[in-house]
């Protein structure tokens, strides 16, 4: 995770940001960011590293962006707007200070990490979204990457502004299901999904849920972490047997992002785990 102590919404790059422009109560953002840090520590086992976010990098905050975590490699993002590109530097400091073999992307690539790429807690699938942030060129890059590893890069084009991000309205979940909404998505990935996905791995959210950033969550330990949740999502979660702890995050909402947004996995799968 990322402080959040210069988080505050200062520029609009995707419609939830319009409305949250100028409105963040940082004493706010504070407490809700130590309460999901705390839920992760204290309630799903999750040990949490802590980046210093940076002067005038107010999205820092939003580590899952910084890039994707593979095998003791990093991956780091190339973001496609330039009030962003300035986190790039840090994360893969960051990165080579914890050791990880960085592997820069080529020239011309938009890359957002682990915002837009997903991996399958079942398949050997990472699951690729573009449309807003990340290049569709981006899957040729990342294929290379976990191909020798027995991985399967799936490619889904989104179409809904709000959902710029993959894990904005998708969820991988522990044991192979996956949260989704399927709106925010072209008519020929839905096709995609469903084709990969059985019925029975497919949690499918409406238009409220989705709206509350509830396919945006953590999944960790047989624990989902989320904004909030319908009493009917809550209840087809806790019949798959999941444990669902709400904890409010509006005030990163505001900037279009929730819990997911604010963490980044470091605990990403193996080479050969599954052949």
């Amino acid at each position: 995770m990322c402080s959040p102590d210069r988080f505050r919404v200062e520029y609009v790059i995707n419609p939830w940001m319009s409305e949250g422009l100028g409105h963040t109560d940082s004493q706010r953002a504070r407490l809700q960011w130590s309460a999901l840090h705390a839920i992760l520590v204290n309630q799903t086992d999750s040990r949490v590293t802590v980046v210093d976010s940076r002067e005038g990098l107010p999205d820092m905050v939003f580590s899952a962006n910084a890039g994707l975590v593979y095998d003791g490699r990093f991956i780091p993002s190339r973001f496609r707007y330039p009030e962003r590109t300035g986190e790039e530097r840090h994360f893969t400091e960051w990165a080579k200070g914890l050791g990880y073999e960085v592997r820069p992307l080529p020239a011309a690539i938009t890359f957002e990490g682990a915002g837009d790429a997903l991996f399958d807690r079942k398949r050997p699938v990472l699951w690729l979204g573009h449309g807003f942030r990340t290049s569709p060129s981006a899957e040729a890059f990342l294929s290379d990457q976990v191909q020798p590893g027995g991985w399967q890069v799936v490619s889904l084009e989104l179409t809904d502004p709000r959902y710029y991000h993959l894990d904005t309205c998708f969820c991988p979940l522990d044991g192979g299901l996956v949260m989704w909404f399927p709106a925010a998505f072209s008519a020929e990935s839905q096709n995609i999904v469903r084709s990969v996905l059985p019925e029975s791995s497919r949690i499918e959210v409406g238009e409220e849920d989705a709206a509350h950033f509830a396919c945006n969550a953590v999944s960790v330990n047989g624990t989902i972490v989320m904004n909030r949740a319908s009493q009917n999502l809550r209840a087809r979660l806790s019949n798959n047997g999941f444990r669902v702890i709400e904890t409010p995050l509006d005030e990163f909402i505001r900037a279009g992002g929730s819990s997911k947004c604010l963490t980044l996995r470091l605990d990403e799968p193996v080479t050969n785990a599954f052949v």
